[in-house]
């Protein structure tokens, strides 16, 4: 299982992915599920919301679904932002499609071993406890030494 997971292995599904399917978003700017998205977003990855309580409305400019099963023609990325409870039926129907995609990749406080160990005997790449916003920051130089993402924090009033 992939708890801690190289940096290279990091950065080069970072560099292959195209899209992720954000389950469990919100709508809410303020919470990391919309800030992470919309991050993503606008570093050129296609973001594919899934929360059934917004199903049919529109976030980042692709409409909400349900569920996965509602995604047409695949994602890479699968992008976890529930709780560990919810994850096994979230990889369950990460393996029911077609295509399937290469990456369950949960967020930071969310692991699921034996969900993980299910999703990698499949041939799914799994990150467990890790954001992608912040390993991209990291990866590809968005971040300072301090930890904050340069031309964001000032102390000019």
């Amino acid at each position: 299982m992939t708890e801690t997971p190289s940096d290279d292995l990091l950065r080069r599904i970072l560099r292959e992915s195209k899209s992720f399917a954000c389950v469990g978003v919100s709508p809410n700017p303020v919470r990391p599920s919309h800030y992470v998205a919309r991050y993503l977003k606008l570093k050129g990855y296609r973001v594919i919301p899934v929360n059934p309580g917004q199903a049919g409305k529109t976030l980042f400019g692709e409409t909400v679904h349900a569920d996965l099963s509602e995604i047409e023609g695949g994602v890479d990325v699968i992008d976890i932002f529930r709780r560990p409870e919810a994850v096994p039926g979230i990889v369950e129907a990460a393996l029911a499609m077609s295509p399937r995609p290469k990456v369950i990749w949960m967020q930071i406080g969310v692991t699921h071993p034996e969900a993980a160990a299910l999703a990698e005997a499949e041939g799914l790449t799994v990150i467990q406890n890790r954001c992608p916003k912040i390993e991209y920051q990291r990866l590809f130089g968005e971040l300072r030494m301090g930890g904050f993402a340069t031309g964001i924090i000032s102390s000019r009033l």
